[in-house]
C-alpha cells in the first residue's frame, strides 16, 4: 500500500540545495513511475494538490511549507543502446556524465558540477551552458499525464523547447518519466578536456553556499548577473540571504536564511533593474508555497 510509505511534516529544506522551506504535509520518495502514478491518484482521492521534485535545484520553497502531497522522484535507472542513452528522470544528470566518458559518448558535458541537477529538472527548464542546452540531445521524452493518468512518447518537436522553456514548463500536468539523448561518439581525452572546463568554471564563478542556480534568466542584450551588478546589489543582504559576491545573479543562503528574505532580494534586484535599465529581469527559479 503506498499509503504506508507516506510520511507527514517533512522539511523541505533538507531536498533542495537553497537548504530554505518549511514542512510538506505529505511527501512520497516514488521510485518508480507505478509509485509516482499511485502518490498522484492518492493525493486526488483526497482532493490535494501535488508536487513533483527532482533534485531540488532552481526551487524556492515558502517558510510556510506546501500543504499537499511532495512526491520526490527516485528513479535514475539509465541504458546505453549505441549513441542513444535513455535515462529516468530521477538520475543526477552530473553522475549521468561521467558514465557517458566511459561509452565515450558526447553532449552531456555541460552539465558537469551542476549541483543535484536531475534529468528531469533539467528538461523541464531546458537547463544549458557553454551555449549548449538539453535539446540539443534530446530525442524523445516519456511522459505521464496527471489529467488522464496516462503514459505516452512524445517526440523532440513536441517538447516545445525554446530559451529555458518547454512544454513541461506550460503543462504542469505533463510529468517527464524518462528521456532518451543522442549523443555523439568522441575521444575520451575530448569528453574528459570538456568536463574539467566546466568544472573549473564553476568552481571559479559560483559560490559555494548554497543556492538554487541562476536566480534570472538572461536577458538577450546583457547577462543577468552584469545588469543586477551595475545596479550596485552585489553582496546586497537580507536577513542571512545574499545576492552572491561571486556572480550577481546567484542568491546564496549564508544559513538558516528565510525563503521570504530571497523573495526580497529578489524583487528588489527586479526593481532595480527595471529602473536603471528599462529591463524586466525574468525569474528561471520556480516557487513552492508562495
Amino acid at each position: 500500500m503506498i499509503t504506508e510509505r507516506i510520511r507527514r511534516n517533512v522539511p523541505l529544506k533538507e531536498y533542495t540545495t537553497f537548504k530554505i522551506g518549511g514542512l510538506a504535509k505529505y511527501f512520497l520518495e516514488a521510485k518508480n513511475k507505478e509509485e509516482l502514478m499511485a502518490g498522484i491518484q492518492w493525493a486526488k482521492q483526497q482532493g490535494l494538490p501535488f508536487f513533483i521534485l527532482g533534485g531540488g535545484s532552481n526551487l524556492l520553497i515558502s517558510d510556510e511549507g506546501f500543504d499537499g502531497l511532495v512526491l520526490r522522484i527516485s528513479s535514475d535507472g539509465f541504458q546505453f543502446d549505441g549513441e542513444r542513452l535513455k535515462v529516468e528522470a530521477g538520475a543526477n544528470l552530473s553522475l549521468v556524465v561521467n558514465e557517458c566518458l566511459k561509452k565515450r559518448l558526447s553532449g552531456l558535458e555541460w552539465a558537469s558540477g551542476i549541483p543535484k541537477i536531475t534529468v528531469g529538472g533539467a528538461v523541464y527548464g531546458n537547463a544549458g551552458a557553454f551555449g549548449v542546452t538539453c535539446a540539443d540531445m534530446i530525442e524523445s521524452v516519456e511522459l505521464l499525464d496527471t489529467d488522464t493518468m496516462t503514459i505516452k512518447t512524445i517526440s523532440f518537436e513536441e517538447c516545445q523547447f525554446d530559451y529555458k522553456e518547454s512544454i513541461f514548463k506550460k503543462n504542469k500536468n505533463l510529468i517527464i518519466l524518462s528521456v532518451v539523448f543522442r549523443l555523439e561518439a568522441k575521444a575520451a581525452e575530448e569528453i574528459e578536456k570538456e568536463i574539467k572546463r566546466a568544472l573549473f568554471y564553476r568552481r571559479e564563478h559560483h559560490s559555494s553556499e548554497p543556492s538554487a542556480g541562476s536566480v534570472f534568466k538572461n536577458p538577450f542584450q546583457i547577462p543577468a548577473g552584469e545588469l543586477i551588478e551595475n545596479c550596485g546589489l552585489k553582496g546586497k543582504r537580507i536577513g542571512n540571504a545574499q545576492i552572491s559576491l561571486k556572480h550577481a545573479n546567484f542568491i546564496v543562503n549564508l544559513g538558516e536564511a528565510k525563503a521570504q528574505d530571497v523573495k526580497n532580494l529578489i524583487d528588489l534586484a527586479k526593481k532595480e533593474v527595471q529602473n536603471k535599465f528599462n529591463i524586466l529581469l525574468e525569474e528561471e527559479v520556480q516557487y513552492l508555497g508562495f
